[in-house]
């Protein structure tokens, strides 16, 4: 009866792994072909667009900047509010100034800092130190 059992199962086992990787095969297929008709259905309503001339001629004048006979048309190339970019900052000095920091030492703080610092705590932000005129 054993042996009938394990010989039972040597011939099944191969068909049924093709099965089941055919089955796979049909089921991703069948996707394929469901993704090919969505798409062919979205370019069959672009191309009944293309075929109305009313968006035909709203495209030109949107993406060409085209204007029917004696009309006028007008481009605003710097379109940004004056009040969105803010005031114009002081000039830059021409006198050359110095830091008090070893870059040198900046690094390597820097760097034992974000080895040895824990995700879960925010840093503090360092203060900059400010520059003094050369003389």
């Amino acid at each position: 009866m054993m042996s009938l059992l394990v010989l039972g199962i040597v011939v099944i086992a191969p068909n049924l792994k093709a099965y089941i990787e055919q089955r796979q095969q049909i089921a991703q297929l069948e996707a394929s072909v469901a993704e090919s008709e969505d798409e062919i259905e979205r370019l069959s309503v672009e191309r009944e667009r293309w075929n109305d001339s009313t968006y035909v001629m709203t495209q030109a004048r949107d993406r060409l900047f085209y204007v029917n006979p004696g009309e006028v048309s007008f481009i605003v190339l710097n379109d940004v509010d004056s009040a969105l970019l803010g005031k114009d900052e002081a000039p830059v000095s021409t006198e050359l100034t110095a830091t008090k920091v070893n870059w040198a030492e900046s690094m390597l703080a820097s760097l034992v800092t974000a080895g040895l610092t824990d995700v879960s705590t925010a840093p503090s932000a360092p203060q900059a130190p400010t520059p003094e005129p050369t003389p």
